[in-house]
């Protein structure tokens, strides 16, 4: 019965966490591929993310290949 009762508690720790922390959602994610003249290519990424305490990020990455 102790050990009944002891996976009971140690099951209920681990689906409670997941719950009360949350997760991020992406709002969305654009990609724009541009060639330079000197032939090369540069990419963008814009994402924008909803946090789970409801605040929102934008992140911008530009890379360039020569």
């Amino acid at each position: 019965m102790r050990k009944l009762m002891s996976t009971l508690v140690l099951s209920a720790s681990f689906v409670g966490v997941p719950a009360m922390v949350g997760c991020d959602r992406t709002v969305s994610h654009e990609e724009t591929v541009t060639k330079t003249p000197t032939g090369g290519t540069k990419v963008k990424e814009e994402t924008v993310t909803k946090k789970a305490d409801g605040s929102v990020e934008h992140k911008t990455e530009t890379n360039k290949v020569p």
